[in-house]
């Protein structure tokens, strides 16, 4: 796990290849078909990668059930499952268990956004309030998303999220959850600006471009609401110019890996293989703060603090 320009992917890569295992991509736009440069799709094999179409809409639900078959095909080669992203939702559902949620419903969902359109999301956000005071509490008026999902699970099921959350099953494995992070965030900005800068001189724009062409591609749907991709879309859009798009790109990448932190600091029984600028990591049990200060400890490069940390816990 880790947040985005973390190194996730090289240390993955560098773990398959010890330990004879496969990799399982944890990424809701790794899955999509021509979001290519923008997502930083590795060249090396990985499960769940490129198998739908952008206008298709990819639920935790339906990663839950890929990723489970897969690893227990890859099981059944005697080979390691290693999960590698930072789509912590999907990660949570599959370690942690998923809801039994009701399937998505197309009509109602077009219903409730229409009332939008004409009442407002805060009334909206009312009527939430009086089916699932527990989720309106959680949910600002304005995560239109977040609000259409949990009015639709109050319409279809007549209970709440928490209600249907309290019956979430148990998974039949155990992981070993590691985090990849620099141990200073102002390191993981730069690399942040410096991956997107590379993403757009190697043809970022033109590939959001040939998706813009295509009939049936909208900005509403999930694959081009990644972080990049939404905002070079607004730009083709004629909402801003490209220097524009760099900027909300870069916030809005920045803002997804403060989310990821998030995430990660409240994820139980997680270690932590800090960076620092030289190469050099350690291995902690706390999470990074803001100062770039790497904990005491004994350090090596990532792949063998992780290693060495399986062996002990395995022990």
């Amino acid at each position: 796990m880790g947040p985005t320009a973390s190194g996730k992917t090289e240390l993955a890569i560098a773990l398959a290849e010890t330990l004879d295992g496969e990799l399982i991509s944890v990424d809701s736009a790794l899955v999509y078909r021509g979001l290519d440069i923008g997502s930083a799709k590795p060249s090396y094999p990985h499960h769940l990668i490129d198998i739908c179409d952008p206008e298709e809409t990819y639920s935790a639900a339906r990663f839950v059930g890929d990723a489970r078959r897969i690893i227990g095909d890859v099981r059944a080669r005697n080979r390691l499952p290693i999960l590698v992203g930072g789509t912590m939702l999907y990660f949570r559902a599959l370690l942690q268990g998923l809801a039994p949620m009701p399937a998505a419903d197309p009509k109602l969902r077009a219903a409730l956004e229409a009332r939008a359109s004409t009442e407002g999301w805060p009334a909206l956000h009312d009527e939430l309030r009086r089916l699932d005071p527990e989720s309106a509490a959680r949910i600002h008026p304005r995560h239109s998303q977040r609000l259409l999902r949990a009015l639709e699970v109050c319409l279809l099921s007549d209970q709440t999220l928490s209600q249907l959350h309290e019956r979430t099953p148990t998974p039949p494995w155990r992981a070993h959850c590691v985090a990849l992070a620099p141990a200073a965030r102002a390191v993981l900005h730069e690399r942040i600006a410096l991956r997107l800068d590379r993403m757009l001189e190697g043809g970022f724009l033109e590939e959001v471009r040939t998706l813009h062409r295509r009939p049936g591609l909208h900005a509403k749907l999930p694959a081009l609401r990644s972080v990049g991709y939404r905002q070079l879309w607004a730009h083709l859009d004629g909402e801003y110019d490209l220097a524009t798009a760099r900027t909300k790109a870069l916030a809005a990448t920045r803002q997804l890996a403060k989310r990821q932190f998030t995430w990660l600091r409240k994820w139980p029984d997680l270690s932590w293989i800090l960076t620092d600028p030289g190469g050099s990591a350690v291995l902690s049990q706390d999470a990074p703060g803001i100062d770039g200060d790497v904990p005491i400890g004994k350090r090596g490069n990532p792949s063998d603090l992780v290693l060495n940390y399986l062996r002990t816990d395995a022990m």
